[in-house]
């Protein structure tokens, strides 16, 4: 015969039997409120033993610290957006103001070196206008290459692993990363074949990392790409 001491035994009450009651026994520390008094913690901060009261209000002071990290953050995050966003807007204003188009490709080179802090920058076009064909920045571009920038709907950002393109930056080996930008007359991402590729390379591995966020380098492609289809 089984006794309610027998069924105790083998049927011990576990934490999670007692979390379930007080969760849906709301009102039993109503009914013992002096156990609320009674709780104690040990801290994880000064490892003393602190009241459920002090424990809680340790609790939310670290929630409410973990939120002003985030809101500076995101703060911080706004600002630099904002700062990358007035650059671009003031290179295109450049471009814009351009009325020499052989001239483009160098002032592209340079300001994408100088404002926005690129150590090298490569440029190669084809497919250009025939009285165009004879420039620098029309040579030395093989059909693999010219296929690989069409197959690209976005930037690639990624570690050097010996693409041709970076034999376009003025010291190829000194790059450790690189983005290829694509340059169509179309917008960024569609499937109209490619007329040039932007190189951005660095020395530094992680500059330009295949977890980054490509749309400002890809905006900085469709710009370049309306700017030098003058030369088609």
């Amino acid at each position: 015969m089984t006794t309610p001491e027998n069924s105790a035994l083998n049927n011990p009450i576990t934490e999670d039997d007692i979390a379930h009651y007080l969760a849906n026994t709301p009102d039993f520390f109503q009914r013992h409120a002096e156990l609320l008094a009674a709780v104690q913690f040990t801290s994880p901060h000064s490892h003393r033993a602190v009241s459920l009261q002090e424990r809680q209000a340790e609790m939310l002071r670290e929630k409410i610290k973990l939120l002003e990290q985030r809101m500076m953050e995101m703060i911080r995050n706004g600002n630099e957006n904002v700062l990358l966003s007035d650059k671009i807007l003031r290179w295109a204003r450049t471009l814009l103001l351009s009325n020499d188009a052989l001239s483009l490709p160098e002032q592209i080179v340079l300001e994408l070196t100088v404002h926005f802090a690129v150590p090298q920058v490569g440029l190669r076009l084809w497919d250009v206008a025939p009285e165009h064909a004879g420039l620098g920045i029309a040579q030395g571009v093989s059909d693999d290459a010219k296929v690989f920038a069409s197959s690209l709907t976005e930037p690639f950002c990624g570690l050097n692993t010996g693409f041709e393109a970076v034999n376009w930056v003025e010291d190829p080996k000194a790059v450790a990363s690189l983005a290829l930008i694509p340059l169509r007359n179309g917008p960024a991402g569609s499937a109209e074949p490619a007329f040039g590729m932007l190189v951005l390379a660095s020395s530094d591995a992680y500059r330009f990392n295949s977890g980054m966020g490509t749309e400002f380098l890809a905006r900085i492609g469709e710009l370049a790409g309306a700017a030098l289809s003058r030369l088609r």
